[in-house]
């Protein structure tokens, strides 16, 4: 019944249902508020044999994990393309190196992807990707003179793995979504490639929701990441282009907090197609904390990953620690897969800085309220974030809170907790401590913060603000008004490497 928004199809990126945190809960949070409404989950995955971690409610009525790698998806067409099929496929592919390496060519991204996307749904665009003839046109954009990838001499070795890297990137071109509902991507990047296709073909209302801001966090992750750099140029293009592409189709984009609407509107997207919908708790599910531990201590829930910067809270720990030695930090959250590498760096770190005997690495909790019962401050040291709900998770439990000023923190905190910039160990720990030193004014700023939570950030107002979206999304789309004059999209390019090294041709990493 797509006239009352009854029919949502909720696309995911290695999150909801196979993953714990705070998207997933977002997720979790808007299926069950909305009983009225039947969801199909299209969930891209890694193999796609990641198991299911939450239960499913009723109204989920199919549930699709869709790999990224192994074998694509569906029927595949070996049959190579020849004649005017591979001229019209290669012209379509040069658009769009074209404007992931050059933005200044005057390439549509767009026209060129959706091209991409018909071979997709035919099966038939993993063969043409991985063709010889495909091969020769990324070597030969590469190379152009004008180009700055051309100072790092891209081997063959670099054009195959960006190819197979961007292969697997656009498998979901050929995902369906079924079209009498709203395809909702809850994240931009990959998640939105079956929405912008079912759009483009089948007229699929499009609603974009964004907690951190994928764009940046591409960028954040792809600075460790081994590949050289004429791969992470091609592949941060490919990112670049397709948020922007998101950002501009989107039928409307519902981000968090006001932090995201600023990238959002400077990437591209019409300010009169932005709403801001803040996450929300239920106050009852996180009730008021009670006294603090008798031991003084520093409370983190999370899931442990590099972009939340554990490091940075045990270095503050361990500041405070030398002031306050019977102090504890206990970590509460999941380690998830591929993340084990992570967890023993920071178990290095605590025994090197001398406090392992006082840090606790205690794994996911079910009694979620009692994680920051446990905490005299609960502590928040991400790098990048939307509008964490660890954190208004605290605020309701009645608990003062240090966080980094990223994301929608500051706008989440308000005036309840203290704020300190991210990477900042004795920042935050000179904040910690004054906390620590003043019982009082921990105790006001609990109070108050749980306050904050009743008056601006409940489950019932986030969730009813989507259901209004949904019904208004399905229902016959008014003509849209007159454009606004917005910025410029942000266009991120990577320097080249100031100096060229022999070991740049044999497929060594630049610095």
């Amino acid at each position: 019944m797509p006239s009352s928004g009854r029919h949502v199809t909720m696309l995911t990126e290695g999150t909801y249902p196979h993953v714990h945190g705070g998207v997933s809960t977002w997720c979790d949070q808007l299926v069950r508020g909305m009983p009225e409404v039947d969801f199909e989950i299209l969930a891209l995955t890694g193999s796609g044999r990641e198991p299911v971690t939450w239960e499913l409610p009723p109204n989920v009525t199919r549930h699709t994990a869709y790999p990224l790698w192994g074998p694509p998806q569906g029927p595949a067409v070996r049959r190579p393309l020849r004649g005017r099929e591979r001229r019209r496929f290669l012209d379509a592919y040069e658009r769009v190196l074209l404007a992931l390496l050059d933005p200044e060519a005057g390439c549509d991204f767009g026209t060129g992807l959706y091209e991409l996307a018909e071979l997709a749904r035919q099966g038939r665009l993993t063969a043409a990707l991985r063709s010889e003839q495909a091969l020769r046109s990324l070597m030969w954009i590469w190379t152009m003179p004008h180009l700055p990838t051309l100072a790092a001499r891209p081997t063959v070795h670099d054009a195959l793995t960006a190819t197979d890297l961007l292969e697997h990137a656009l498998r979901p071109l050929a995902a369906r979504i079924s079209a009498g509902g709203v395809a909702h991507a809850v994240s931009s990047g990959l998640a939105t490639l079956p929405a912008l296709t079912a759009q483009h073909f089948e007229g699929v209302p499009f609603l974009l929701t964004e907690h951190g801001i994928y764009l940046r966090e591409r960028y954040l992750g792809y600075r460790t990441e081994a590949q050289r750099w004429p791969v992470k140029a091609l592949m941060l293009g490919f990112y670049r282009e397709l948020n922007t592409l998101g950002y501009r189709k989107a039928d409307l984009i519902t981000p968090c907090n006001q932090y995201n609407r600023r990238w959002e509107e400077r990437g591209g997207a019409p300010a009169d197609r932005i709403r801001t919908v803040y996450n929300g708790v239920d106050p009852a599910l996180f009730p008021e904390a009670g006294p603090e531990p008798e031991t003084p201590t520093l409370s983190w829930c999370g899931r442990v990953d590099p972009i939340k910067d554990l490091e940075t809270l045990i270095r503050a720990y361990a500041i405070c620690r030398a002031e306050l030695p019977e102090l504890r930090l206990r970590l509460f959250g999941p380690v998830p897969a591929g993340n084990e590498d992570y967890l023993t760096r920071l178990e290095k770190l605590a025994a090197e800085l001398g406090v392992a005997d006082g840090v606790s690495f205690e794994g996911r909790i079910s009694d979620v309220p009692a994680a920051y019962a446990a905490g005299s401050v609960v502590m928040l040291s991400s790098i990048s974030e939307g509008f964490p709900f660890s954190l208004i998770e605290a605020m309701s439990c009645g608990r003062a809170t240090v966080s980094t000023d990223v994301g929608g923190v500051r706008e989440a905190v308000g005036d309840t907790g203290i704020v300190v910039p991210p990477r900042e160990p004795a920042v935050m720990a000179a904040a910690v401590s004054g906390l620590l030193r003043d019982g009082v004014r921990r105790a006001e700023l609990g109070r108050r913060a749980r306050q904050r939570v009743i008056d601006e950030f409940t489950l019932h107002r986030s969730v009813d603000g989507f259901r209004q979206i949904y019904r208004e999304l399905a229902g016959a789309r008014p003509a849209l008004p007159a454009p606004v004059v917005t910025p410029a999209p942000l266009r991120l390019r990577i320097p080249a490497p100031r100096r060229t090294s022999p070991a740049l041709v044999t497929g060594g990493t630049p610095a």
